[in-house]
């Protein structure tokens, strides 16, 4: 999408700080001893009072509201009555529309304290990509700069990218050109970032693996080596002034 009236940027402003809000919300529920499926009905709930809509049911009839991925899986995790515990590796993806406009949104984080240092380090790792990859959204500058910077910030700090997870291009849909923004350097991207450009932005980091393949379910995506991975996800406008985030409360509220 290439955002061209204010009224759009409003609406992307709109549903992007609905979906932060349930993120955080979710976030702060998840303590040792709640089922992913009761941090779930939090987002329904919030949903339902937002007059927003679940994007995965909506576009991809996904069996949740959002998806919860816990250890060894890294995406798409399915809530169900598996129990949260003490030093669990959570990601919570939430994405939803509202009046024809998506936002999306994910943040992996460390339940209490961590059994295993690594499991901390990737979600630190995963922001600091993340940071850097918004150092690149430029007008005129070229998409595939955001992978390159991921990739450098994980081997600057001894970790590797999952390269068959990428962003996405959204705003009138889950997903849109751009099909894929990569988590690592494509000398074959050519695209240009615009003025206007609504993009979702998610450097997957990990502690071993570069691949994830099916999990447990037909949804779910894990690692052959259970390697741990991180995931950080905003909703980003391209402007000439920098980045929008239409994901992060402290700048939509």
């Amino acid at each position: 999408m290439i955002v061209k009236t204010d009224e759009e940027r409003q609406a992307l402003l709109e549903i992007g700080a609905i979906c932060a809000k349930v993120r955080d919300t979710m976030r702060e529920a998840t303590k040792p001893g709640v089922t992913t499926k009761e941090l779930d009905q939090i987002a329904k709930e919030m949903f339902e009072a937002e007059g927003a809509l679940s994007a995965p049911i909506h576009d991809e009839n996904f069996p949740g509201q959002t998806c919860i991925s816990v250890n060894e899986e890294v995406a798409h995790g399915i809530p169900s009555q598996r129990v949260i515990r003490e030093g669990d590796l959570v990601n919570i993806d939430v994405s939803a529309l509202k009046n024809g406009y998506y936002a999306d949104t994910g943040i992996s984080f460390v339940v209490g304290e961590a059994d295993d240092p690594v499991k901390q380090q990737v979600c630190d790792v995963a922001e600091e990509a993340f940071d850097a990859a918004m150092t690149k959204i430029k007008v005129g500058s070229k998409l595939s700069q955001i992978g390159k910077a991921v990739h450098a910030t994980a081997r600057k700090n001894g970790l590797k990218v999952i390269k068959n997870l990428t962003g996405h291009g959204v705003g009138q849909s889950l997903h849109e050109a751009p099909a894929h923004i990569m988590n690592y350097f494509d000398p074959n991207e050519k695209t240009l970032l615009k003025e206007g450009m609504v993009l979702a932005v998610e450097p997957f980091i990990s502690s071993n693996a570069t691949f994830v393949t099916e999990g447990k379910n037909e949804w779910a995506f894990e690692t052959s080596d259970k390697s741990y991975v991180a995931q950080i996800e905003h909703t980003v406008i391209v402007t000439k002034d920098g980045p929008i985030l239409t994901t992060k409360l402290d700048e939509t509220d």
